[in-house]
């Protein structure tokens, strides 16, 4: 299993279970030490995974953060954890005063759904107050996870994370202020538009007037790129289809010569139509017989499949055609059979018909 499904695994499972934990203990033994073992180590092992790391701090000894992930007798992940329910706003300050009293690089706050990544990008050795990364298994973004997969084991390069870890610092804010700017223009940002479209004074009735209409028109031009990505996809799969379609009839006409439509695939096909005469225009309904099965169709056309019927071997079995496209096969003793599957046949085609 790779990292990505590992992780969406836990994801899964964190979700399921959280209601159930009750205290920080239970949420570290639950999400937080099966997370970093997901990182690839080993949280049995102290040389790789120290709990209760001693951080002295001046005047307070003996202060402890919850683990520390270490390489080659040095920390190099700090983390700091609390309950799934804890919000993790409050409690920046704990893990900014472990960072600099060690060598680590790296603080980690995290209640085992959020998981805030530190580092010290402004001043050496003085924990960033913003986090230059934020992971939570409630809504998992792809491109998160492939960052979040530089921290593993086996992966894990000092000088490739800080180097990255400034980009995302500044791109995660870009798309803040951005997120804000659209939900609620600040009049700066208005003023932009204004002084590059409106040729007369920027009053305060111009300004509120271009406020709505730099909202609206925002929200629009992010409508339109979700849609034109979304066509694209439409598009590229409709190509897929085709090409699938015509190798299918190209295949077709390489085996016609080698079929033989047997009795038994007949009456097969005059069950179907039966079931399905019930509910639809039995004129719509036909068959194409193929070297290895015999398909069921709607409108005599590859793309509108129905159900096949498997009948060239010892075992027989129907293929009806499920809301994903994927076939599920069911063994048939006899042909009447078929009539235990009536329901499917008949939803197999309405979802053809829409």
């Amino acid at each position: 299993m790779d990292f990505k499904d590992q992780i969406k695994q836990l994801g899964e499972r964190v979700v399921r279970l959280k209601d159930q934990i009750q205290t920080e203990e239970a949420t570290k033994n639950a999400f937080i030490m099966p997370f970093i073992q997901a990182l690839g180590y080993d949280v049995f092992n102290p040389l790789e995974v120290v709990p209760e790391f001693t951080a002295d701090l001046g005047i307070k000894k003996g202060e402890k953060v919850d683990y520390a992930i270490m390489k080659e007798g040095q920390p190099i992940i700090l983390i700091e954890c609390k309950w799934w329910g804890e919000n993790l706003d409050v409690h920046n300050s704990q893990l900014f005063r472990y960072f600099h009293t060690t060598k680590s690089k790296f603080g980690l706050l995290t209640n085992g759904i959020q998981f805030r990544f530190f580092t010290d990008l402004i001043e050496t050795n003085k924990m960033d107050e913003k986090p230059f990364l934020e992971f939570d298994f409630t809504n998992m973004k792809e491109q998160t996870v492939f960052e979040l997969k530089k921290f593993h084991k086996s992966y894990f390069d000092l000088n490739s994370i800080v180097n990255s870890a400034s980009e995302l610092k500044y791109s995660n804010e870009i798309k803040s202020i951005l997120t804000n700017e659209i939900n609620d223009p600040s009049p700066s940002f208005v003023k932009f538009f204004v002084s590059q479209v409106y040729t007369g004074k920027a009053t305060e009735k111009v300004m509120n007037q271009f406020t709505e209409i730099v909202k609206r028109s925002l929200n629009q031009f992010v409508s339109d790129i979700i849609s034109d990505r979304l066509k694209s996809a439409l598009e590229k799969e409709n190509i897929k289809d085709q090409e699938q379609v015509k190798q299918i009839e190209e295949q077709a006409k390489e085996e016609e010569n080698k079929i033989f439509t047997t009795e038994e695939e007949m009456e097969g096909f005059f069950i179907v139509k039966s079931i399905l005469r019930t509910k639809f225009d039995s004129n719509r309904i036909y068959f194409r017989d193929f070297q290895n099965f015999f398909s069921v169709l709607l409108d005599d056309t590859i793309r509108q499949t129905i159900c096949r019927l498997w009948f060239n071997d010892e075992k027989k079995y129907i293929g009806i055609i499920d809301e994903n496209k994927k076939e599920n096969k069911f063994e048939l003793t006899k042909l009447d059979d078929i009539y235990h599957y009536s329901e499917q046949i008949i939803k197999a085609t309405e979802r053809l018909l829409k």
